[in-house]
């Protein structure tokens, strides 16, 4: 479809929902009702549209981005920068090494010093079960606080750039480019997409985006299957959100410890580890108690238990179960892939390059979901303030 055609399009789409999106954060797809994600979606969309059409988006003169990685990152840490800096944003990136946390400044205080000019905070913090979403919130109150103290002229957006519990940017990014592939949000229902834990030679990744992948694709109506071996499971409130979404969008959820079979006739496959719960829970205890020699044992351990799954891989005879043999590959990125980017991992290199475009164009939809996140907490009006960039 021609680019400015599809603008109109999105435009008239985006008319028709009222979210109650301004001033507020965005840390879980699922504290958000659908209308919500929909124009969040489709002011990425726009957005990605008018940077097609080399048409500028900037909704501020001055201020700052602030970035909090608490984790490694290629696609989302430049995907934040890149988004700030379309909206007109400066980008700074605290450094807890290099700043007073490292002397003890409690979050409270740092959430305010960060703040004076801020427009948005962006923040990642991934790695231990109970403490990532707990740390956004406790920025969120902080310069809340600051806001309501007059301490700030502006409330900082928080937007979360992945948690222990969900990854939104990651999960939206999917979701849009399951779109783009089948035609539409209502052509999703009834499709099939296996989420599947895969083999990796490492350890320790995060639960958040299978959590994330499960509880936003059952709302869409979609039959999702969570395919793990035993003890590779999820946070139970997750599993248990997932269902009730399927319920209530006429889809469906199942759980199977076989990947073969949930393969099987699928539209859509997803195949990412992750580390077990269990283990994740554990190694946030032995982390801080700073137990090193705890730490070794259990990476030894988790690394040999991996191993035991080595056919838990996206083969080119997995993908013949798939609904023509054709289902579409989606990752988050990087993949573990066979032969090129390890030994063996997740994805044989045949099936990873047949589908590394579309991985790609998963992944550019990042910048202008971030973007869409925080236009859409600063802008009372999003429809009008897009027309006008037109």
């Amino acid at each position: 479809m021609d680019t400015a055609l599809k603008l109109k399009k999105l435009l008239s789409e985006l008319e028709s929902l009222k979210p109650d999106t301004f001033g507020k954060d965005f840390l879980l797809t699922w504290e958000q009702d659908f209308d919500t994600l929909k124009s969040v979606m489709l002011i990425a969309e726009s957005l990605q549209c008018l940077h097609r059409l080399r048409k500028p988006f900037k909704i501020f003169d001055s201020g700052l981005a602030i970035s909090i990685f608490r984790d490694n990152s290629t696609r989302t840490r430049f995907s934040f920068a890149s988004a700030v800096n379309a909206l007109g944003l400066g980008l700074s990136e605290l450094d807890e090494i290099k700043s007073q946390i490292a002397h003890g400044e409690t979050v409270r205080e740092t959430a305010n010093m960060i703040s004076f000019l801020t427009e948005v905070i962006g923040i990642r913090d991934d790695m231990y079960p109970g403490e990532g979403h707990t740390y956004m919130l406790e920025v969120a109150n902080a310069v809340t606080d600051g806001y309501r103290e007059a301490v700030l002229a502006q409330r900082p957006a928080i937007v979360n750039l992945q948690c222990d519990l969900d990854h939104p940017t990651q999960s939206l990014s999917d979701l849009l480019k399951l779109k783009d592939y089948f035609g539409s949000w209502e052509a999703l229902k009834g499709k099939k997409l296996a989420m599947s834990w895969a083999y990796s030679p490492s350890y320790g990744k995060p639960l958040s985006v299978p959590q994330g992948v499960i509880n936003l694709m059952t709302r869409l109506g979609m039959e999702v299957c969570l395919a793990y071996p035993d003890s590779y499971d999820l946070l139970p409130e997750t599993i248990s959100r997932a269902k009730t979404f399927a319920q209530e969008s006429g889809g469906s959820f199942s759980i199977v410890h076989d990947m073969k079979e949930a393969f099987a006739m699928a539209d859509v496959v997803y195949p990412k580890s992750w580390a077990p719960m269990a283990v994740m829970q554990e190694r946030t205890k032995l982390l801080k108690a700073k137990n090193t020699i705890g730490l070794k044992d259990l990476e030894q351990h988790c690394l040999a238990e991996n191993a035991r799954h080595k056919d838990w891989e996206c083969t080119e005879d997995m993908m013949r179960l798939t609904r023509n043999g054709n289902a579409l590959y989606e990752h988050c990125l990087p993949a573990d892939i066979s032969g090129v980017s390890c030994a063996q991992g997740e994805v044989a290199g045949s099936v990873f390059d047949r589908y590394r475009l579309h991985t790609y164009q998963e992944a550019g939809f990042k910048p202008f979901v971030i973007a869409a996140m925080i236009f859409a907490s600063k802008v009372q009006n999003p429809l009008s303030t897009i027309k006008g960039f037109i």
